[in-house]
């Protein structure tokens, strides 16, 4: 959809498949934006043709928040126009100088035209790496937006897996007794090996539904939950985590002024990296995260369950927010709808006997796990 060399340095990106259904100009022409949405892209006149320029705007607007669900904005350009000097150019301006060095290597050892690529390579080396999140789209009047969903008091089933971390999930329940939004009902699937069934009587019996599971798995005892689930939207809850009072209010708000079918909200690690700017304001979504998403029945309705060939293993719910996009539901990427995961060293999948992409117990253990490539193998050349 964007520039061929999109696939070498983000080969796993959602959005260079094409969706098999739907119609969401997520690629926009820069042309038919209205006047404070051009003022956020630097259109470059720098590059061989009209489409790549064009292109490369319809880049920027894609990760400053640039949100259009009319057909109307779509662009239309041809790949064959967009030559190898200007894919360069595009990974100059927005990517790490070693991923334009695998462009280019990955080329000569596919044994491209060496003569070519060496030219474009060269004649690029000029070009200034540009910060895609200095300015974004505000979208001002979300906040004065008068939600009739929201007013529509939806039942929403929260679910949460849990596996030996009840002082943890204590702060869970309180927080979601806490919430200003208070039609809900709690789905917990605990799957501890012998269940401290004393420990949810202190908690209202009346919205919570406990599953004792003998089986673990992630998606196993998610997939049980949305079976038991009673509410037509499905918000998915992690047991080490923590949320503001209003954090389901921000999900079924995101939903409706965006009109889409998954609210992703933004995860804030107590441990690990730094924090994408990104996660500062609205965008598209190109992830999914089963700890802090809101997701309409009709979805899982229409493309089934999580897919438990990932149990006790990482990615399920990256394919799943994939083969959602895949069958053209929209998802947006809501940072007002946050959480704090604290990422305790107890509990969860750690216990399953899991092969673990980022905490491989033994030096041998497979990486890249599985479950990885079962994913990429799946939807990826």
């Amino acid at each position: 959809m964007f520039f061929q060399f999109l696939e070498n340095v983000l080969p796993t990106w959602y959005f260079n498949l094409y969706p098999k259904k739907g119609s969401t100009p997520y690629l926009v022409d820069y042309r038919k934006l209205p006047e404070d949405e051009k003022a956020l892209i630097l259109l470059d006149n720098s590059f061989d043709s009209e489409d790549a320029k064009l292109l490369d705007a319809a880049f920027q607007a894609w990760h400053k928040g640039i949100i259009h669900k009319d057909q109307r904005y779509s662009l239309l350009v041809q790949p064959s126009n967009i030559s190898i000097q200007d894919n360069y150019r595009f990974v100059r301006k927005y990517f790490h100088s070693f991923r334009i060095m695998y462009c280019l290597i990955g080329r000569l050892g596919a044994l491209q035209n060496p003569v070519t690529d060496l030219l474009a390579f060269w004649s690029t080396r000029s070009v200034k790496r540009v910060k895609l999140s200095d300015k974004h789209h505000l979208h001002r009047d979300y906040h004065t937006y008068n939600s009739e969903l929201l007013l529509e008091q939806p039942l929403v089933s929260i679910i949460i897996p849990t596996l030996m971390r009840y002082q943890y999930l204590k702060d869970v329940m309180e927080d979601l007794a806490a919430q200003d939004y208070q039609n809900f009902e709690i789905i917990v699937v605990d799957q501890t090996d012998s269940p401290d069934k004393a420990f949810y009587d202190q908690f209202n019996k009346t919205n919570n539904n406990i599953i004792f599971q003998d089986g673990k798995g992630q998606w196993l005892s998610r997939n049980e939950a949305i079976r038991q689930a009673k509410g037509d939207l499905l918000l998915f809850f992690d047991d080490d985590s923590r949320v503001d009072p209003n954090w389901i209010t921000e999900h079924i708000k995101g939903l409706d002024y965006f009109n889409v079918d998954i609210s992703a909200g933004v995860s804030i690690s107590k441990t690990g990296g730094q924090v994408p700017e990104s996660y500062q304001y609205f965008r598209w979504a190109d992830q999914f995260d089963s700890g802090n998403a809101l997701v309409k029945r009709s979805v899982f309705e229409k493309i089934g369950m999580f897919d438990r060939q990932f149990d006790k293993m990482r990615m399920g719910d990256g394919e799943f927010g994939l083969r959602a996009y895949l069958n053209g539901f929209t998802s947006i990427s809501h940072p007002y709808a946050k959480r704090l995961h604290l990422k305790v060293d107890s509990g969860g999948l750690r216990h399953m006997g899991s092969w673990d992409a980022f905490r491989t117990a033994k030096l041998l253990s497979p990486k890249p796990i599985p479950s990885v490539l079962y994913l990429y193998r799946k939807y990826f050349p």
